[in-house]
């Protein structure tokens, strides 16, 4: 599994902005190999965070070669910031079954 973090202090957004976000998020979620995501923010830092969950590398790389994600990395300086991408290979994933995970790796309380 593989994950997609988006990291970025908000900047000025108007309605295409809005438009292209919600569009690439449905493509993401369409895309096979999606596997869940969440957001998170940080309110003292002024940061929040995307993270999207991908079944491989190859399907990750499907939404980031995709013309509307393409079309929002040429234009994010209009409407962020600052940004930052980490890309990151998932070993493995636990907790106490409280918390709903957004991947298949979750090992039941391990």
């Amino acid at each position: 599994m593989f994950s997609s973090t988006f990291i970025f202090k908000a900047g000025q957004y108007d309605d295409e902005f809005h438009t292209l976000d919600q569009r690439i998020a449905e493509i993401a979620r369409s895309t096979p190999g999606y596997l869940g995501e969440e957001t998170w923010e940080n309110t003292a830092a002024g940061l929040i965070q995307n993270i999207y969950f991908w079944e491989s590398e190859e399907a990750l790389l499907r939404l980031v070669k995709h013309p509307a994600h393409l079309e929002a990395k040429e234009k994010q300086a209009r409407w962020l910031d600052g940004y930052r991408v980490v890309i990151a290979q998932v070993l493995r994933e636990y907790g106490d079954d409280r918390l709903i995970s957004p991947s298949p790796l979750n090992s039941h309380g391990s």
